[in-house]
């Protein structure tokens, strides 16, 4: 009986031969000890984000980051899923040496392929415990990686960090935006008060034109008005619109009223290309009276600085250059060889209360006239004694036949203003 069971024993080993493993791949099945099964398989950490980076860019680093950790994830899958097939193998391997091992005798020492315990019922219990701690591992490892992944941010969690970098985003927009409806604040409450300034000037002036609609709509006549010039400055003026032709001879005769000291300036002057002292009436500091033809000075005796109403008139002709200067219609002084045989030249501009240093401008605010004017008129020729009288004493109304005293003729500037003016005879009661 013995001798057939070891001939049994000995047909087994060698049919366990024919199907193990080439020499030098023998296997060793070792059940592993407790710690190990609970360690498990430690799974790789995520890394760190750092430094700052823009919302835009952490969301990319965060997709980067779970992409390499899934990838990961499915390695480490694939690596345990061979060992299991491997230890399966490995396993069943042990299983059929152990089928044949346990019905012989006599192999010692370690667990292997080739060299199994003696005791069957041993074998069995040591395979049983090396299958169960696989599945304990493999348990482990499945639920490690479930948490892992888990921690690494799955769709939810991912959907989560992107509405925390979307709310962050919308919470910066949305600053943006109330920044620049501060500035449009700002911007609107600066043109609103531009608009208040310039709605405040327009209705200043619009005030001013009123007022002077109404002293206008008080004239008597187109001739009854006055301009008035209170300051002494280069911007206070007025403008007669017409200009005159090319004079032989001429009286000018105008209404006076200044207080100016020293001197009353320049009631009027009259400029043309080349020559801005073609026609001046002036008086500068503690100067006389000085009438200017081309340039030329002839001192008047005349005296209109009490603040009272005087009537002017001065008259020249270019033959042998005569001259003449009425005060309050009485002939105060008289001479000749003043620009003679120079005829005035035409086209030029003729300005009041302003002498000019060029056409129309340059004005010196000394030489400025400070007071009132009325009655401007010219003629191209020498008035005879009498009409002037005529004028002066208000027996007769004769405007110029080349500059008339009419109120669409006469332009004012820089706060200079026109007003009704005094009657004649209210003007000789002044005297």
């Amino acid at each position: 009986m013995l001798a057939l069971l070891a001939a049994i024993v000995v047909l087994a080993v060698a049919a366990g031969a024919q199907d193990s493993p080439a020499p030098g791949s023998r296997f060793v099945c070792t059940a592993l000890p407790q710690e190990a099964v609970h360690a498990g398989c430690p799974l790789p950490a995520m890394p760190m984000q750092g430094g700052a980076l823009s919302p835009e860019e952490e969301l990319r680093a965060a997709v980067l980051q779970l992409r390499e950790t899934v990838v990961q994830q499915k390695e480490t899958l694939g690596a345990q899923r061979e060992a299991i097939r491997e230890l399966t193998g490995k396993l069943a391997r042990c299983e059929g040496l152990a089928g044949g091992k346990a019905r012989g005798t006599g192999a010692t020492g370690k667990d292997t392929m080739g060299d199994l315990p003696r005791d069957p019922g041993h074998v069995v219990e040591q395979l049983s415990r090396s299958l169960q701690t696989l599945k304990d591992r493999l348990e482990s490892l499945e639920h490690q990686l479930r948490a892992n992944v888990s921690n690494a941010g799955l769709p939810g969690d991912f959907r989560e960090v992107l509405q925390q970098r979307l709310g962050e985003l919308e919470r910066q927009l949305l600053r943006k935006v109330a920044e620049l409806e501060d500035e449009k604040s700002l911007l609107h409450n600066e043109t609103s008060a531009h608009r208040q300034k310039t709605e405040s000037t327009l209705n200043a002036l619009l005030q001013r034109v009123t007022e002077l609609e109404r002293g206008n709509s008080a004239f008597k006549s187109p001739d009854a008005f006055k301009v008035s010039l209170p300051l002494r400055t280069n911007y206070l003026y007025g403008k007669i619109k017409k200009t005159l032709p090319e004079l032989y001879a001429f009286t000018i005769c105008l209404w006076l009223r200044s207080s100016a000291s020293p001197g009353i300036g320049t009631p009027f002057s009259y400029a043309v290309p080349g020559q801005a002292n073609e026609i001046v009436l002036i008086e500068w500091g503690n100067n006389p009276i000085e009438l200017l033809i081309n340039d030329k000075v002839a001192q008047l005796p005349l005296f209109v600085s009490d603040g009272k109403w005087h009537h002017i008139c001065v008259t020249w002709t270019t033959r042998d250059g005569m001259w003449e200067a009425f005060q309050d219609g009485e002939k105060l002084g008289t001479g000749e060889n003043l620009a003679p045989w120079h005829p005035i030249k035409p086209g030029g501009v003729l300005i009041l209360g302003q002498e000019q240093d060029t056409v129309g401008g340059r004005f010196d605010a000394t030489q400025a006239f400070v007071g009132e004017l009325s009655q401007f008129n010219i003629w191209d020729r020498v008035l005879r004694a009498q009409e002037i009288v005529n004028i002066a004493n208000c027996s007769t109304n004769m405007p110029g036949n080349i500059i008339p005293w009419v109120d669409n003729n006469v332009d004012v500037f820089g706060g200079a203003s026109k007003w009704p003016v005094e009657t004649c005879e209210e003007r000789l009661l002044d005297l």
